[in-house]
């Protein structure tokens, strides 16, 4: 059984911003890494990329070993195409749009391919 197997699913793309919130305030980073397929890539630290499911959990646990807490966001609409979705939520300080794409699996629940969590502000040459 993998860590994924071990966790609620999200049987919805909009599921995963949800369960997120949740492992997260748990402290919970195997359970966040287990939101992503083996090979997501997640645009963190800002400037940089981690890659694949082990450095996502390797990274959440120094992130959570900071207890940070996170408040739920209300989702933008989804974008679904066949087995891809796109989803959003505008952060809570009004700074730009966290984005994801997301993959249905072959048992139909849906993992992070891509995330992108804080956009750079063009206008401030970051």
């Amino acid at each position: 059984m993998t860590d994924h197997d071990a966790y609620e699913k999200a049987t919805r793309p909009e599921d995963i911003t949800r369960l997120f919130v949740e492992r997260s305030n748990a402290g919970d980073a195997a359970g966040v890494a287990a939101l992503y397929e083996e090979d997501a890539v997640l645009a963190y630290p800002p400037g940089q990329r981690t890659v694949g499911r082990e450095a996502i959990r390797a990274l959440w646990e120094k992130v959570l070993a900071n207890r940070p807490h996170f408040a739920p966001e209300p989702p933008l609409p989804t974008l679904i195409s066949g087995d891809l979705a796109l989803t959003a939520t505008p952060p809570s300080d009004g700074a730009g749009a966290r984005a994801q794409v997301v993959r249905r699996q072959a048992d139909g629940s849906w993992l992070r391919v891509l995330d992108q969590p804080e956009f750079a502000d063009p206008a401030k040459g970051a």
